[in-house]
């Protein structure tokens, strides 16, 4: 089965990677020449652990192909996935110009019938006009030739993206005609052999079940976020808490973690994209609306725990920063809260030293030289006030205390994702703060 996938970010590297994994004919397109060379020679966009050796695998196999042409890669293919980025404008609503661009210029290329499935975040409706972005280059060709547009949206987490492309809880498609649902159905036969669950619905309820599962999930956190909040003011644990409700299997013990909001290249701009979408349509959704308000707020709760401990100015205060992608296994720092720490502490007149183990030239991109980036964990702690455990990587986990302890000018941690103990670190006389805990 011949599959064209355009765009080579996240979400369509992935794709393409795995499934010619499962033994089809891929082909990866993006408008980028730079990035298909590199991809050509080995060299990746993204860090994703596994998707380097599963790109060159296939590519050395002969299934995995990469261009810039895309009448190259629509030429006999089945069906074409549109993976290309939707960002958020300035109103919050997905920008849909490269998802509309690519629809286009399939019409100008494809030259037999064609499944074209959006794979990109994308609001309800947008099926349709990529259906009307088709139709208009065809006739402008005055080509008559058969497509169907489905909608068939990904749920990947950023660090676990290749278990959860080859071992999916669902895969969620929208189709318009009973040719295109034989066509994603052969598509999928190698993960529904599996036992892998496969659930068709109409384009609309397709899209839609992608918002609503992000925006769940970023509920969950935000609702978390703000008991951490009110446990502090009242004395409770929310460690315990998370406990206590966790248990419950109507709740459930996944993605109830308080920390310091979330960020990534989907909750955020999935929130605000179905926000803008009920404004859009006359109804206000009140709840997604405070769920961004809190995360928004959650990302300055790491420096105010800093000035309360320091004061308000910080100049002469300098600070170690453990992690700067928006979550561990990952490079990612769209959205991120370090990010907004940094910017705040720098504006307080602070210095900062940053360690992550693969966000840093990513960071520097994004924040540039305005902090130092340390070789280590450890090579970040000389003279530092406080040590800033901002993202959860595991190599952060059990660090050596007294060794931190000895390379801090103050032996101070302020915890932004509670995997240390209070308690314990209090013993050996440090002065610790965490989220939602005394």
């Amino acid at each position: 089965m011949k599959i064209a996938v355009v765009g080579t970010g996240y979400v369509g590297l992935v794709t393409g990677s795995c499934l010619a994994d499962v033994g089809m004919d891929v082909t990866c397109v993006d408008v980028n020449a730079e990035k298909i060379a590199n991809l050509k020679k080995g060299v990746l966009p993204i860090y994703e652990p596994g998707l380097e050796d599963i790109v060159e695998r296939n590519v050395a196999a002969g299934r995995l192909h990469f261009t810039t042409d895309l009448a190259e890669a629509v030429v006999a293919a089945e069906a074409a996935f549109i993976a290309v980025g939707t960002p958020p404008g300035e109103d919050g609503s997905a920008d849909l110009r490269y998802v509309l661009a690519v629809a286009k210029e399939i019409g100008e290329r494809m030259t037999d019938y064609l499944v074209v499935i959006t794979k990109s975040t994308v609001p309800v409706g947008t099926a349709e006009k990529v259906r009307r972005e088709l139709a208009a280059a065809l006739q402008a060709r005055g080509a008559d030739i058969p497509y169907d547009v489905a909608s068939n949206p990904e749920f990947l987490k950023e660090g676990a993206a290749i278990e959860d492309f080859m071992k999916p809880d669902r895969i969620v498609c929208g189709v318009q005609s009973a040719r295109a649902q034989e066509v994603l159905t052969r598509l999928y036969k190698p993960f529904t052999l599996n036992g892998h669950p496969v659930y068709f619905m109409d384009v609309p309820s397709a899209e839609m079940t992608k918002y609503a599962a992000n925006a769940m999930l970023a509920t969950k956190i935000s609702f978390m976020n703000d008991i951490a909040n009110l446990c502090e003011v009242l004395g409770a644990d929310v460690n315990m808490v998370r406990k206590g409700i966790g248990s419950d299997a109507r709740i459930g013990n996944r993605f109830i973690y308080p920390g310091i909001g979330y960020g990534g290249s989907c909750f955020p701009k999935d929130v605000k994209a179905l926000v803008r979408t009920g404004a859009e349509n006359g109804y206000a959704l009140r709840i997604l609306q405070s769920v961004e308000d809190v995360n928004e707020d959650q990302k300055h709760v790491m420096v105010r725990k800093v000035k309360k401990q320091f004061g308000d100015d910080l100049r002469g205060k300098h600070f170690a920063m453990w992690g700067l992608s928006f979550k561990p296994e990952t490079n990612d720092m769209r959205e991120a809260p370090a990010l907004v720490i940094c910017e705040e502490l720098l504006a307080a007149g602070a210095t900062v030293a940053a360690y992550d183990p693969v966000a840093m030239e990513e960071s520097k991109h994004m924040i540039g030289d305005r902090i130092a980036y340390a070789k280590d964990a450890y090579a970040a702690l000389p003279g530092a006030d406080a040590l800033l455990l901002v993202t959860e990587w595991r190599e952060f986990r059990v660090p050596d205390w007294n060794k931190v302890g000895k390379l801090l000018k103050q032996k101070v941690v302020i915890d932004g994702r509670n995997i240390y103990s209070g308690p314990e670190l209090r013993q050996m006389g440090f002065a610790y703060a965490g989220i939602g805990v005394q």
